[in-house]
């Protein structure tokens, strides 16, 4: 019996190649090899560390050059490996073997999948770091408790993934969960994969708040912004434009408390926007910080409208209720998590909430390529 799975397996690895090799192209390998070459050339020039912003931005260049034509390369010698060890295993008739070989497959086709879904992170700011916010909406602790449930769950996310993230600030609620909060999640592609996720959340369940075992719905809205550190982009922020508020921090826990105030909160008049940031010791450095998430956000919104003048940006306001959500969460009296905009569905909710949102992500950059919606 093993025998046969052995040849399935064979057969399965053969059909593989003419993918790996259309992957490589749709990678563009062949033009980030000779990028890569170019940069190596530019990085050994006579006076090129003397500019450290330019040296970090090719150093980071090279890096992810590099990482892509390693992790191909990587899945070309997984491959032929994999299919030694069948040939010997049908050889051998060494059914030991098959798990290895099974395990070893699967592994395969996951990276494969997860290549071909970065061939669709086109967008200009893709391969940028994140900034995302989280608001609850109406209702309450109730509210509360579930905007931080989401924002548990994009943390989990980023760590299943190896990215890490900083609490830039973090409001709690007044009973349990958080009223708002905005992290920094650092990485590549961080905003590529996860820049679907932005828009109104809606949960239904029995709340653990009430007494009498009520179901409940809640919103909550996540906001996701590119991380936008080119200061070459057209954007001009005047200093008579904002207003800088300092306040004493109040961090998740009470670990990242401070006894002074050094927490900022800037207020961009002409267009409303609000920023704040409670993570460094320095107010200095928490103004630092506003100013690039500010930035970030009015880079974002310009382009995202199209628009010359920052006179005529707005602040997103966003009415977090029914019928304006992306997504829904049922805990009850069934299990069901459901995109709106893409029909991408499934039932395993505590997967989901515990980080596992590939599924949706997936879908939502499948349909944003083809155009092909549920719900346009």
């Amino acid at each position: 019996m093993a025998r046969i799975e052995f040849g399935e397996y064979k057969v399965l690895l053969g059909d593989l190649e003419p993918k790996l090799e259309a992957l490589g192209e749709s990678l563009g390998l062949g033009a980030a090899r000779e990028e890569l070459e170019r940069l190596h050339a530019m990085a050994e020039s006579e006076g090129f560390w003397n500019d450290a912003e330019r040296s970090q931005r090719v150093t980071k260049q090279i890096r992810q050059l590099e990482n892509k034509i390693e992790s191909y390369n990587r899945m070309q010698s997984d491959r032929e490996d994999l299919l030694v060890l069948c040939e010997m295993a049908i050889e051998e008739d060494d059914d030991s073997m098959l798990e290895e070989l099974t395990s070893g497959y699967e592994d395969l086709v996951a990276r494969m999948d997860q290549a071909r879904l970065e061939t669709l992170l086109t967008g200009e700011y893709d391969g940028n770091n994140v900034l995302m916010s989280f608001h609850a909406g109406a209702g309450g602790t109730e509210a509360q408790d579930w905007c931080q449930m989401l924002y548990r769950m994009y943390t989990r996310w980023a760590e299943r993934h190896g990215y890490s993230y900083k609490i830039m600030d973090y409001l709690e609620g007044e009973e349990a969960g958080l009223k708002s909060a905005d992290i920094l999640i650092e990485g590549e592609n961080a905003y590529g994969f996860l820049k679907g996720e932005n828009g109104v959340h809606r949960l239904v369940r029995v709340s653990p708040f009430d007494s009498n075992a009520r179901r409940h719905t809640s919103f909550a809205a996540v906001e996701v912004i590119p991380e936008i550190t080119d200061d070459s982009m057209d954007v001009e922020i005047r200093p008579e434009d904002i207003e800088m508020q300092v306040y004493r921090s109040s961090g998740a826990g009470g670990q990242h408390i401070n006894k002074t105030s050094s927490a900022v909160r800037l207020i961009h008049k002409p267009t409303g926007i609000v920023v704040s940031c409670q993570t460094e010791r320095s107010q200095f450095q928490n103004r630092d910080n506003c100013m690039k998430m500010l930035r970030s956000k009015l880079v974002e919104i310009k382009e995202r409208e199209h628009l010359d003048k920052l006179s005529d940006i707005k602040g997103v306001q966003q009415k977090i209720e029914w019928g304006s959500q992306i997504r829904n969460y049922v805990f009850m009296p069934y299990t069901l998590v459901k995109d709106t905009r893409t029909g991408c569905e499934t039932s395993n909710v505590n997967g989901v909430m515990d980080g596992d949102l590939d599924k949706f992500i997936n879908s939502y950059l499948t349909c944003a390529a083809t155009n092909t919606w549920v719900q346009k």
